[in-house]
């Protein structure tokens, strides 16, 4: 028998896993549920209200957990609201029996980290968020906190996704310059430090650079699609001078100015940057598939959409001043599906834009 290959686990790789019981689901897979190199998640019928954020912590599971934060139980089957400034945990409808040799990695999906809902994995004996050890086996949680708007969610929602990966699978700085030097990673100079760096991009057209999330909107429907008026939620930005200024517990949807090529035998994740960058963070949703920007699923380059709060002070963020980095890392094969050319993707070839429940500004 041939050692299985190292890397990030493809879409039929994933099928595999399903057949084999390595993933089980209570309820039978949605379509478009299997992405080119994940999984996405699915809430279940219960959702917790609880006290505060939590990891079960070693020899621990997470429901006994909850019977220490547990406020109250909210029943998702008819829709129910998660209300802003709140933390809820859902049990998942994916459950995992892993293999000795496979580990993952979870991330909130890109309309989620959009609308500024902070959603994280948590496992049974879990001592780090969004982290799965290598042959686990148990149930899925996901833990959510709405931070700009109130939402309403059901079951079979996916607000959050898991990776697998086998063995080694990041790219040191050399193989990604040979990378960019034969595909071009960017469509510009690569600046490659422990991943390939990104900057943010001030200079667009009329000035207006991002939105900022509004502090007294109504609720969002995550079902409904290209549904809301812009204006009731976000606040245009304008840059002055080459810069604008981040206010503390804002958040903010801006771009970056590098477009991106992910290419089929890669995926990427965006990490992010230095804390003594500045006082903000830059991501909420993470993951690149393979053919994310790139020619062969009929792209030409995308922009990462970047997902920034500001913390504790005021900052002052420049045009093309580097906020982050997207680590690349090896598939284990190429996929069956790739990121634009077979699927629906909501953000093949974007540059500003709002999660797929607002129209169009």
């Amino acid at each position: 028998m041939s050692k299985p290959t190292q890397g990030v686990l493809p879409s039929q790789a994933i099928n595999a896993m399903l057949e084999s019981g390595q993933i089980t689901v209570s309820n039978p897979l949605h379509n478009g549920q299997i992405q080119p190199a994940s999984l996405d998640l699915r809430l279940g019928n219960i959702a917790y209200r609880v006290r505060a954020s939590f990891l079960a912590g070693a020899n621990n599971t997470v429901s006994a957990r909850l019977r220490e934060f547990e406020m109250h139980k909210i029943d998702l089957t008819q829709g129910a609201v998660l209300e802003k400034g709140c933390v809820y945990v859902v049990p998942l409808m994916e459950s995992l029996n892993l293999p000795h040799d496979v580990n993952a990695v979870a991330n909130a999906k890109s309309s989620t980290g959009r609308v500024d809902l902070f959603t994280r994995l948590i496992t049974d004996n879990g001592i780090e968020f969004d982290r799965i050890e290598a042959g686990y086996s148990g149930p899925l949680y996901a833990e959510i906190s709405p931070r700009s708007f109130s939402v309403l969610v059901r079951p079979g929602m996916r607000l959050n996704q898991t990776r697998f990966r086998r063995g080694q699978t990041i790219l040191n700085d050399e193989w990604l310059q040979v990378l960019h030097d034969d595909i071009g990673l960017v469509d510009g100079p690569a600046q490659i430090d422990q991943g390939l760096g990104f900057s943010v991009d001030l200079d667009l057209p009329n000035g207006l650079v991002g939105y900022r999330a509004k502090p007294h909107t109504g609720l969002i429907d995550l079902d409904l699609i290209n549904h809301y008026d812009p204006s009731e939620y976000w606040a245009p930005v304008i840059v002055e001078n080459g810069r604008i200024i981040l206010d503390p517990g804002a958040f903010y949807i801006l771009v970056s100015r590098e477009a991106v090529h992910i290419p089929p035998n890669c995926a990427a994740e965006m990490a992010p940057y230095l804390a003594m960058v500045g006082e903000f963070r830059v991501h909420y949703a993470g993951f690149f598939d393979p053919g994310f920007g790139n020619a062969s699923a009929g792209g030409k380059g995308s922009r990462g959409v970047l997902e920034v709060r500001c913390h504790e002070a005021p900052f002052a963020l420049e045009h093309g001043q580097s906020v982050g980095r997207l680590v690349y890392e090896y598939m284990a094969e190429v996929p069956d599906i790739l990121y634009g050319a077979d699927l629906n993707s909501n953000y093949q070839g974007q540059g500003l834009k709002l999660s797929k429940h607002f129209k169009t500004p």
